[in-house]
């Protein structure tokens, strides 16, 4: 029952991470690596925006599927 679970738990992440990175933007997309967006007001503030819940989101998730992947091995 536990591994059941468990194994929708996963499936769902797995989900979610695809749809969380095919929305991110690339790192050097458009012509705003070559202005300097770096350092724009954008930039700097990254974190409070759409891109920065992004990858926090990407991070989370990542270490949940490999948290879930190790404990899906073991049992």
């Amino acid at each position: 029952m536990l591994k059941l679970i468990l194994s929708v738990l996963f499936i769902l992440i797995c989900i979610f991470l695809i749809v969380v990175i095919l929305l991110q933007e690339g790192k050097s997309a458009g012509l705003g690596a070559i202005s300097g967006m770096a350092d724009s007001y954008w930039g700097k503030n990254k974190g409070r925006s759409m891109e920065g819940n992004l990858q926090k989101f990407t991070t989370i998730a990542v270490v949940l599927f490999m948290v879930l992947a190790l404990l899906l091995n073991i049992l």
